[in-house]
C-alpha cells in the first residue's frame, strides 16, 4: 500500500493502536497493547518517503525549527482525531513517532484507576505528580483528573504543554492551553508570566529541568494546585530525581520546600491483563503525611517504601501491593506480577 499520511493514520485508528513509528528501512510499525507490529502490506520506507511524509503535515515554521534543531514536538489533527508527534534524526535520516490521543477524555473509572484520584482533584493547593515511563498512560491519567476539575469546579486552569495533547470541553472552568513555540517561546517565559494570569490550577506537561521544577514548587508554595509529570517509576525515585536536579548546596533547601508542597505522587504502569487482550494500570500512591515529609527533609528516601507499606490505612499503596491485589482478583497472572514488579521479592512475600 501507498505510505501516505492518510493511509497510515487510518491504520492507527482502525487497529486501535497507540503509536505509529516511521523509520527508514522498516515498514510502518504500530504499537498495539504494548507490542510492535510492522504493517506487512506496506513496503520498507525510503529516506525520500519519510521526508515527504514529514513535509506533508508540518508547517514551514515547524520545518525550519526542525532542520535547525534536529528534533521537533508537534501535534496533528486528523478526522476529529489528534496525534502527538515527534520528528527526529537517526543516522542522518528523518524518523517520526506519532501517538494517538483519544478523542474523548476518559474518566477515572473508565481508565480503571483507583477512586482516590477523585479526592486529589478536590485539593486546593500543592503539588501532584503523575509519574511513569513513556507509554504508561501518564498523560491520559492527568487529562482525566484535570477534566474532572473542569466539570466540577469553577476554576481558572492554565496549561503549558509541548505539544498540546488532549483538548478540554467547555464546562464550569476556564481552560487556557498554551503550546510551546506556538503560544509561548519557552517554558521559562510562560512560567514567569503565569502568576499574572490569575490561575487556580496550573498544569506543566512535564518537569524537564531545574527551572521548571523550581517554578512548579514555587507555584505550589504560593497557593496554587500544580500538576505535572515525570519519567520516573516510583515514589522514592521521583523524590530523588527532583532533588538531584539541583546543585548540592541547594539540595537541603529543596528537600525542605518539597516536603512542604508535595501532596501526592501517583505512579503507574500498564501491564498485560490475564486475558492478554488489553493492558490495565498497576499503581503506586504516595500521600505526603508527617512521616513522609520528615523523610524527605532528612534525605532518607530509602525508608519511604517501608512507610508506604505500613500506611495502607491512609491510602498509600506500594506498587507490589497493587500487583498482589490484581493477582488475587485474577486480573493478572502471578508470572506477570513477578515480571513487572520493581521489588519481585515483595510479591513472593505478600502472596505467601
Amino acid at each position: 500500500m501507498d505510505s501516505n499520511l492518510n493511509n497510515l493514520l487510518q491504520e492507527v485508528i482502525q487497529r486501535s493502536a497507540s503509536d505509529l513509528h516511521i523509520n527508514v528501512g522498516y515498514k510502518p510499525t504500530l504499537r498495539i497493547n504494548g507490542d510492535l507490529y510492522q504493517l506487512i502490506d506496506y513496503n520498507a520506507l525510503s529516506a525520500d518517503t519519510v521526508s515527504q511524509l514529514f513535509l506533508s503535515f508540518t508547517t514551514k515554521e515547524q520545518q525550519e525549527f526542525f532542520f535547525l534543531n534536529k528534533e521537533l514536538d508537534f501535534s496533528i489533527d486528523y478526522e476529529e482525531q489528534r496525534f502527538r508527534a515527534n520528528a527526529y534524526y537517526e543516522r542522518n535520516a528523518i524518523a517520526l513517532s506519532l501517538r494517538l490521543i483519544p478523542k474523548k477524555i476518559p474518566t477515572i473509572e473508565q481508565l480503571g484507576l483507583p477512586s482516590c484520584l477523585h479526592e486529589f482533584t478536590s485539593l486546593k493547593q500543592g503539588l501532584i505528580l503523575i509519574t511513569g515511563q513513556t507509554g504508561e498512560g501518564k498523560s491520559t491519567t492527568l487529562a482525566a483528573m484535570l477534566n474532572e476539575i473542569n466539570e466540577n469546579s469553577a476554576s481558572n486552569i492554565l496549561t503549558i504543554e509541548d505539544p498540546i495533547e488532549f483538548t478540554y470541553p467547555r464546562s464550569r472552568s476556564i481552560v487556557a492551553q498554551r503550546e510551546l513555540k506556538r503560544d509561548t517561546l519557552s517554558f521559562h517565559n510562560a512560567l514567569r508570566a503565569i502568576l499574572r494570569e490569575d490561575p487556580d490550577v496550573v498544569v506543566l506537561g512535564e518537569m524537564r529541568d531545574y527551572e521548571t521544577i523550581a517554578s512548579a514548587m514555587t507555584l505550589a508554595e504560593t497557593g496554587h494546585l500544580v500538576f505535572s509529570t515525570l519519567h520516573t517509576s516510583n515514589a522514592s525515585q521521583t523524590i530523588d530525581r527532583i532533588v538531584d536536579v539541583f546543585p548540592e548546596e541547594q539540595q537541603m533547601q529543596i528537600r525542605t520546600q518539597l516536603s512542604a508542597v508535595l501532596k501526592v505522587i501517583f505512579s503507574q504502569r500498564l501491564i498485560p491483563h490475564a486475558s492478554e487482550r488489553k493492558r490495565i494500570p498497576a499503581c503506586e500512591i504516595l500521600i505526603n503525611n508527617s512521616a513522609i515529609s520528615s523523610l524527605i527533609r532528612e534525605g532518607k528516601t530509602h525508608q519511604i517504601d517501608n512507610v508506604m507499606q505500613t500506611s495502607a490505612q491512609e491510602g498509600m499503596v506500594l506498587f507490589e501491593s497493587h500487583l498482589k491485589d490484581l493477582v488475587l482478583a485474577k486480573s493478572i497472572t502471578y508470572e506477570t506480577a513477578i515480571k513487572y514488579a520493581y521489588r519481585p521479592h515483595l510479591i513472593k512475600e505478600l502472596l505467601k
